[in-house]
């Protein structure tokens, strides 16, 4: 089944601006645009910023929408995602911002209209948390970072 993403655009925002879209048909992830009411934004090197996209989302129950990183901005800018993945939940209802950083050396000017992120729209489960005395035993046990070796 192919979810509906209903679209709100936030009070001012461009509605020239395209919606997310796929780039190609094979895309996993949707770009998203800044929506910088016709102007600019710089981030200087390692500062953070909220960046607007003039977006609000309905998402139905049992999905969520992963905000990411578009892998060409952020080899070719440093443009990277400060939480790495971001999440929208299906029961928010505001306005939609990528929180992004700048990891180049140099100031990185984001433009109006600039594709500044992706989103991919993923099926969540909930579990069910439950206090309990004893874990069953495994092969690997409490070996954590690193303890299955190199290679």
């Amino acid at each position: 089944m192919e979810p509906e993403i209903l679209i709100l655009r936030a009070e001012g925002a461009d509605a020239s601006l395209p919606l997310p879209g796929y780039e190609t048909a094979g895309a996993a992830g949707a770009d998203l645009r800044a929506d910088l009411g016709g102007g600019q934004m710089t981030l200087a090197p390692m500062e953070r910023k909220l960046i607007p996209t003039g977006l609000k989302m309905q998402i139905p129950p049992g999905f969520e929408v992963q905000i990411r990183a578009r892998s060409g901005a952020a080899l070719r800018d440093g443009l990277a995602m400060v939480n790495g993945v971001g999440t929208i939940d299906s029961d928010y209802r505001g306005p939609v911002g990528v929180i992004a950083i700048n990891l180049s050396d140099k100031p990185l000017v984001i433009s109006h209209g600039d594709r500044v992120a992706q989103i991919v729209v993923a099926p969540v489960v909930q579990a069910r948390f439950t206090e309990t005395a004893t874990l069953e035993e495994t092969a690997r046990g409490t070996g954590g970072f690193g303890s299955t070796g190199r290679g």
